[in-house]
């Protein structure tokens, strides 16, 4: 008789395993963080010292380089909740939730981060810190996206509806994605048309494209460390919220079965 070879879980099994993964990103989570700190380094160094100033902008052309990797970011994290949305509505994947919700605070804050440097940058060259551009609107509507599905979370109490509906609205709100990239091709915008990844070749010299480039590696290395760190913290939330569940109805369960006796406390003696 031939024995019959173990199956080996396939990657997709190990990565639904939250012990798997708190595992294997433990051990990932400081070779990002070291990673990034040093390009982040690099970069700092190029952005301040090494890029010559701008033709015509001057030395606001510096705010380019926070700003365009904290767009990136922005839309990155709201894609990473939309794939994940889908498999946890799909296929029930244990981490889709998991993954939504740490990426949710990350994605919010890299927005944030991207309409005020926007604007900062905004004021010398257009005169105004705000104007209601396409792009501009559809980046502060993808920030109340954000908002709105962090809100959604802290209303709804059963974490099962919660996670459904969050995932739900989601992918309603990733129709806003192609709206941001295309918003400059599609209407006259005040905001400047794509300027590195475009048919023709990026239109910014190379003196400050590689620096861009360099800060663009450092801020998604250090957003997807951030992203795995999350996810640990809210898996240990999730675990501590299920002990302390269990806890409570064991000593519920305890506190039915005994039968109380009550004490022989004599009645006054009427008059």
């Amino acid at each position: 008789m031939s024995e019959t070879a173990p199956m080996t879980p396939s990657l997709w099994t190990r990565l639904s395993n939250p012990g798997h993964f708190m595992r294997w990103s433990g051990r990932l989570g400081p070779w990002l963080t070291v990673l990034s700190v040093a390009i982040l380094a690099l970069g700092l160094y190029q952005t301040f010292f090494a890029v010559p100033p701008d033709y015509q902008q001057g030395e606001t052309v510096r705010i380019m380089y926070i700003h365009v990797p904290a767009a990136w970011l922005g839309v990155f994290f709201y894609g990473a909740m939309s794939l994940s949305a889908i498999g946890s509505l799909v296929w029930r994947h244990p981490l889709a939730d998991v993954s939504q919700r740490a990426a949710a605070p990350i994605g919010a804050a890299f927005t944030l981060v991207c309409l005020v440097t926007g604007s900062l940058w905004g004021k010398p060259m257009w005169g105004t810190y705000w104007v209601w551009d396409a792009r501009l609107t559809s980046m502060l509507v993808l920030f109340l996206i954000y908002c709105g599905l962090i809100a959604l979370w802290r209303t709804i109490e059963d974490p099962n509806r919660a996670a459904r509906a969050v995932a739900i609205l989601t992918l309603v709100g990733a129709v806003n994605l192609p709206i941001i990239k295309f918003s400059v091709n599609w209407w006259s915008t005040l905001h400047q048309p794509a300027s590195i990844l475009r048919m023709g070749g990026s239109t910014i010299d190379p003196s400050m494209l590689y620096p861009l480039l360099v800060m663009i590696a450092a801020a998604t290395l250090g957003g997807i460390a951030l992203h795995l760190y999350a996810m640990r913290t809210e898996i240990m939330r999730r675990r501590v919220r299920t002990l302390t569940i269990r806890e409570a109805e064991r000593l519920d369960a305890g506190t039915r079965r005994v039968t109380p006796t009550p004490s022989a406390v004599p009645l006054p003696q009427g008059l």
